[in-house]
Order: structure tokens, then C-alpha cells, then sequence
């Protein structure tokens, strides 16, 4: 079947829930057994699918969300977590420990990064930090005590697309695990696990959820990973909530159809944008300019809402302000994914360090929601009149 038709129909069972269509939130701390050797099977079999020991496990609505989004991912199992920084720690921790080593692409989720910095750091874990761009390179940095590399492809705020199948080629012949945050595509524009990935995470918050009333993560994977990441998704207490894979579930149902709308709108937008006098670069995975294009070309089937735009250089922080802080339609706010259009000032100068960022200029990330792009323009339209009587 098609992949649409396979994201309608996932984790459905009307069947087993008295002909409910879909899946019903079931809440529960308390896995009642009939019997002492039942009990012992639930605790002996509690990684199988379908099998639920105790209400941190999981209920049977976490297993009908885990099942669409490894539908979704192309993936064997998944672990539904609370946020994907949740997802992005588990994923990690999981094939760690003191004295290993972990490669880390430079343009990470900066609360990714956090985490390297401060949780691995006293874990006695070494963190380096790689140039999105070094694709097969990344050899060169391996050591024998690196476990994992993680990408996030493309990168946060500029939007670098990485050479995943040289990354991985590499990362395997070095014995280390690939890890690669997947949440801008959403998982239904890129498959990371169909090249060779071992893990993809998500930021299910962000497009799986929709509406931006969820906070929710996940992990996928490929082969016998699933009892290594759920375990250790279990010892540190993480545990997704059922009302929250009910509404991820609810908004997986309609990604075919919101995704689209989202690609094509951001497009028109950034391309516009690049006609702006005000405006030095559009980073946008779909456009020839952008870092890594070649390799979203080669390995995307589409693109997403989210990308990045440069102002020239020469304005002030406070004509940025006067163009930001006066927009009707786009709402200033970090969780992108939802229905909303979104802008946000950004300074990857803070976080970087194998890349530093020293191109001048304020950089913005936009998302485009599902409102009408004329209207989206005629709102920035405004702000750059704003911004030019301000400069």
C-alpha cells in the first residue's frame, strides 16, 4: 500500500475496541493479572509488542502511536517519550558510558547540545562537535571508543543538509551507531533508516502533533535495538503520556494532507523572499543556494515550512525589533510544526564551535503555517517598510 493509505489505517484495531475506529486513551499505572504465572509472563515478555507489564511500559494507546510512527519512519519498533529532547537523550544514552566517545554535528538542536555539554560531560562521555558538511571526512574524526554520531539533517537555524550515506558508510566501518534527528521532514519526506541509519528521532511536538498542543518524542529503529532504547528509556522514568500519543496519533492521520500545504506555501515564501532588497540569503533546503542542497535533491522526497532567512548587514537590533515586533500573522514562539506561522530571532555565533558562525547580518527562522501566502506576505511586507524606517 501507499503511504498515505498506510498512515489512515496504523495502529488502528476496531476489532479489538468494540468497533471504535480509533484507538482509545487508555490510562493506567496498574497492569492486572489473573494469575501469578501471568504476571510473570507480562514482566518476562514485557518488551514484545502488544505485551504491557506496568502503566510506565506503556498502555495499548502508546503501542497503536509507537506502530503508525514506525509505519511513518520505515522503522522495525519505536519508543514513544515525552519530548524529543527525551528522545534525543534516550537515543544517545542508550550505547554510552564513561570513557566513550560521541560525534555530534555542530549545527544540533541547541538543547541537544546542552545535554552533550553539561549531562554527558559528568558522565565522563567525550563530546566532539563536526562540521555538518565533513560527510565521508567524518572518518577521520572516529575513534575506537566512539559510539555514536548523530546528525540532524538538515541542521537548526541554517539549514546545512547533510551527506547521510557517507556519514553513515563511515560511522558503521568505525563499529559506532548513527543517530539522526529527523523532525523537519517529519519522517514523511525523508527515511533516514532506508539509508543505513540505526536511529531516528523526532520532535513528535512538532509536525506528528500539528497543532502545537502536545509535547511529545520519539524514537525509531532499525533490527533488535528496541529492548537496548526501551529499557533505558524505562530506568530513567521517561514515559510518554497516553492523552498525548492520542492526539499524535490524531495528528499523524492528517500529515498528507497538512504537509503539502506547508511545503508549498514555505516555498513560495522563501523564494519571494529572495527577491527582497532587505534580504542576503535564504536558507531553505529546496533552493540551489542552500549548503547540502545536492544531497536534499538526491535523498528528500519534499520539503517542510521551516527555513532560515539573513538580513543584510547593517541593520540594528532595534529595526529588527520594529520588523519582528509588529507582525499580525506571525507569532513569535520556538516550537515550529504547528498550523501557525512562526518567527524567531536566532544567534548560532553563541552555540557554535567547530563551525563558527561569522557571517554578518540578523538571521530569522520562519515557519509557514496553513494560512494564505499573500497574506504572509503582505505582513512581512510590512515589517520590512518597518524595518527600512527604522534603519
Amino acid at each position: 500500500m501507499k503511504k498515505d493509505t498506510r498512515l489512515t489505517h496504523a495502529g488502528n484495531d476496531p476489532a479489538n475496541n468494540h468497533g471504535v475506529v480509533n484507538p482509545p486513551v487508555y490510562h493506567a499505572s496498574t497492569i492486572a493479572s489473573a494469575t501469578l504465572d501471568e504476571r510473570d509472563w507480562r514482566g518476562a515478555n514485557r518488551f514484545q509488542e502488544g505485551v504491557y507489564a506496568y502503566g510506565l511500559g506503556g498502555t495499548p494507546t502508546q503501542g497503536a502511536f509507537e506502530k503508525a510512527v514506525s509505519e511513518l519512519e520505515g522503522g522495525e519498533r519505536t519508543v514513544a517519550l515525552p519530548s524529543g529532547l527525551a528522545a534525543v537523550t534516550v537515543a544517545i544514552l542508550a550505547f554510552v558510558k564513561t570513557g566513550d566517545h560521541v560525534l555530534m554535528v555542530d549545527t544540533v538542536y541547541e538543547p541537544s547540545r546542552t545535554f552533550c555539554d553539561r549531562v554527558l560531560a559528568n558522565f565522563g562521555v567525550d563530546v566532539t562537535y563536526y562540521d555538518p558538511m565533513v560527510g565521508a571526512g567524518i572518518a577521520e574524526l572516529m575513534r575506537p571508543q566512539t559510539k555514536v554520531v548523530f546528525c540532524e539533517s538538515p541542521g537548526s537555524l541554517t539549514f546545512e543538509v547533510q551527506d547521510m550515506p557517507a556519514i553513515i558508510a563511515a560511522a558503521h566501518a568505525g563499529g559506532a551507531r548513527v543517530v539522526i534527528d529527523n523532525s523537519w521532514s517529519a519522517g514523511y519526506y525523508y527515511r533516514p533508516l532506508d539509508q543505513g541509519a540505526d536511529l531516528t528521532v523526532q520532535a513528535a511536538t512538532k509536525y506528528i502533533g500539528g497543532h502545537s498542543d502536545v509535547m511529545l518524542g520519539t524514537i525509531t529503529m532499525a533490527g533488535d535495538l528496541y529492548r537496548q532504547v526501551k529499557s533505558t528509556a524505562s530506568v530513567y522514568g521517561f514515559h510518554a503520556a497516553p492523552d498525548d500519543c492520542y492526539l499524535g496519533l490524531r495528528g499523524l492521520r492528517s500529515l498528507s494532507a497538512r504537509l503539502p500545504r506547508h511545503r508549498d506555501s514555505a516555498l513560495a515564501m522563501a523564494r519571494w523572499l529572495e527577491t527582497r532588497p532587505e534580504v542576503a540569503a535564504v536558507y531553505h533546503p529546496a533552493l540551489p543556494s542552500c549548503p547540502g542542497h545536492e544531497f536534499w535533491k538526491r535523498d528528500f522526497t519534499g520539503s517542510t515550512g521551516l527555513f532560515g532567512l539573513l538580513l543584510k548587514d547593517g541593520y540594528s537590533d532595534a529595526a529588527v525589533a520594529a520588523l519582528v515586533d509588529g507582525l499580525d500573522l506571525f507569532t513569535i514562539g520556538a516550537s515550529w510544526g504547528g498550523y501557525e506561522s512562526l518567527i524567531l530571532r536566532q544567534h548560532p555565533e553563541r552555540c557554535r564551535t567547530a563551525t563558527p558562525w561569522t557571517t554578518p547580518g540578523a538571521l530569522l527562522r520562519l515557519h509557514i503555517g496553513l494560512e494564505d501566502p499573500d497574506d504572509l506576505k503582505a505582513d512581512l511586507e510590512a515589517g520590512f517598510d518597518r524595518l527600512n524606517a527604522a534603519a
